[in-house]
């Protein structure tokens, strides 16, 4: 839908309003949508939205308020039903009030995003006001952190409470790969990834076009009301091109320092080059949100690694060859020092996707072009077993069909829920190819899977069904499909 079509978005996100008091705690009389100000007009009269294929395209663009109050009266019901979503896991799995996470997040991080996006923030909850779901800036905050609060700072602070041990989430997600020069097709770079995570919401089925006053134009993948990606799939007008894998097992986090979600948002709007994309998320690093970058400058064809824990770097670069995430850290410093991951144990997710990635670069080795792309991230053969069968350890991952994974719960509603590809190509004109639910088409039914697993009950309300969609191009600056 359109801007121009303001009063339907108005209407939907009334009709959600109940609904989000629900989700973040506010009083009913707070649920009213004011009347829009001439300024507010005007700010919304440069921003557009539509749905297509599952996924939901939104374009921000100007100063920080100015933007952040377009993306949060736009997508008001889905950042709604995301931040819904955050609240009904975060307290389910910790027993702790939603209100006392967002009050110990914005003490943690007064003054830590930043004047721009502070701003930001800020303009989502304002716009989100303006469509009758009221939000405060702390609780944005705090939605765009959960990474960071729930897998890093959530288990330490645990153990201060409880004086308990440490248990740490998993953090296994994500299949990506990189290639360049003479492993692909054209010598130019391709880039693929998957997102591994809950079925849950939120999902990331948004892909944002942000055009700020200031910096880099980005397009990128996210989740409702994150400034950042989370998912980490992005492409600027700088020609650099990114995806990231979690480092599995971190378990060096410290408290302070700058937040990685305010960190990535600002490489990817100011950095001209990979090295300077790198220098930016080195800077003020708390080891949150530890992740294996790989990164692409479609000017210069050349590619790299950037591996982040909180005291070790490792950092690579080529113009030839490739490099692989999932989850298993490839720097030694990192991976003995930082980590308890078993990097040899093919039971785990994270090492038999690895190997198969490896099988993949090796099998396809010059070929690699984007049709190749979307059937890696699509793949279902699992090395441990030594066959074609789609569980937990494949590229294209399902634990709800695993009876005995290595990690997690027997059947548990999680794996992968996306996939993206990008070429030097692509990434010139500013698109990306994407596809929302299972990279392979498989479609997720939720009310079948929870009569078959009542076990997971609790997930009734927060748990949608994913059918299959086709694969999609996106570019900046797309407008609305005509008639929408």
């Amino acid at each position: 839908m359109a801007i121009g079509r303001e009063d339907g978005h108005r209407g939907a996100a009334r009709a959600c309003a109940l609904f989000v008091l629900l989700a973040l705690g506010i009083s009913l009389a707070a649920a009213a949508a004011p009347s829009l100000t001439a300024k507010q007009k005007t700010w919304l009269s440069r921003a557009w939205t539509f749905k297509k294929n599952g996924w939901t395209y939104v374009h921000i663009e100007g100063g920080p308020r100015e933007r952040g109050f377009q993306y949060g009266y736009l997508l008001a019901p889905e950042i709604a039903q995301a931040m819904k979503g955050d609240r009904v896991s975060w307290e389910y799995d910790t027993a702790m009030p939603w209100q006392w996470l967002v009050k110990k997040a914005s003490a943690m991080y007064e003054g830590k995003a930043g004047p721009e996006y502070t701003d930001e923030l800020g303009g989502i909850a304002e716009g989100l006001a303006a469509a009758g779901v009221p939000a405060t800036r702390d609780q944005v905050l705090t939605y765009n952190a959960m990474y960071e609060l729930i897998w890093y700072w959530w288990p330490k602070e645990k153990k201060k409470l409880e004086k308990a041990p440490v248990i740490e989430p998993r953090k296994d997600a994500c299949s990506s790969f990189i290639a360049t020069g003479g492993m692909t097709a054209d010598g130019g770079i391709v880039l693929g990834h998957n997102s591994m995570q809950s079925y849950t919401y939120p999902l990331p089925n948004v892909v944002i076009d942000i055009k700020p006053d200031k910096g880099h134009r980005i397009l990128m993948q996210t989740y409702p009301g994150w400034i950042h990606s989370g998912t980490d799939f992005f492409v600027t007008d700088a020609g650099i091109v990114g995806s990231e894998t979690t480092i599995g097992g971190f378990n060096d986090y410290k408290a302070g320092g700058i937040p990685e979600f305010v960190r990535v948002r600002r490489a990817m709007q100011y950095a001209d080059t990979i090295r300077q994309w790198c220098d930016i998320m080195k800077k003020g690093n708390n080891g949150g949100y530890a992740n294996a970058w790989l990164l692409g400058n479609v000017n210069t064809g050349k590619i790299a690694r950037l591996e982040l824990g909180r005291k070790y770097v490792g950092f690579e670069e080529k113009s030839d060859g490739f490099f692989t995430g999932s989850n298993v850290p490839v720097d030694p410093k990192i991976l003995r020092w930082e980590t308890d991951a078993k990097e040899t144990d093919i039971r785990f997710s994270s090492v038999a996707r690895r190997v198969r990635w490896h099988q993949l670069m090796k099998e396809y080795a010059g070929k690699i072009d984007l049709e190749h792309a979307k059937r890696f991230e699509a793949d279902h053969f699992d090395t441990y077993l030594n066959k074609v069968e789609p569980d937990s350890r494949t590229l294209a991952a399902h634990y709800d069909l695993d009876k005995d994974p290595a990690f997690g719960s027997p059947f548990e509603p999680s794996g992968s829920v996306d996939a993206k590809v990008v070429d030097s190509a692509l990434a010139k004109k500013m698109s990306i190819a994407v596809r929302f639910g299972s990279p392979a088409g498989m479609p997720f039914v939720a009310s079948t899977f929870l009569e078959a697993h009542p076990q997971f009950d609790w997930m009734k309300d927060i748990l949608p069904d994913r059918p299959s969609e086709p694969w999609t191009v996106f570019t900046a600056g797309e407008r609305p499909p005509a008639g929408k």
